[in-house]
């Protein structure tokens, strides 16, 4: 019987005093999310790599695309594709908006482009591709 094990979810931790260092001035200021010290340096640096003036940083996805079409202003229907995580939906659906759903292809899996411009009406407002 082999022992070796091959841990597939062991997480990759740095060494603990590197990381305590990392953390020492979040440790100092007592300030753990939105805006803090390690926000505003990310954002800072991304900044400087993609030569841009203007950029945020989200928790997650959902609240990307939700705070994108919320800037939007949109209103009206929203293609989109069932093939992909509730959270494309549900973004819509927090807006105000209606999804519509198009078909995917079965080669990637994505939006299918011939079956697009047969859903776009007058209350088609924007299009929503996703990536699987």
């Amino acid at each position: 019987m082999t022992t070796n094990k091959i841990n597939v979810t062991k997480s990759s931790m740095p060494p603990f005093e590197e990381y305590v260092n990392e953390i020492k001035d979040i440790w100092d200021s007592r300030w753990l999310t939105n805006m803090g010290v390690k926000h505003e340096e990310l954002r800072k640096e991304l900044r400087k790599y993609w030569g841009v003036d203007n950029l945020d940083l989200f928790t997650n996805g959902h609240m990307a695309l939700e705070l994108s079409l919320q800037a939007m202003n949109l209103q009206g229907e929203v293609i989109t594709t069932p093939y992909t995580f509730a959270s494309t939906t549900h973004a819509i659906v927090r807006n105000g908006l209606t999804p519509v759903f198009c078909d995917i292809n079965p080669v990637d899996y994505t939006m299918d482009v011939e079956k697009i411009e047969s859903l776009i009406t007058d209350r088609t407002c924007a299009i929503m591709p996703v990536h699987v």
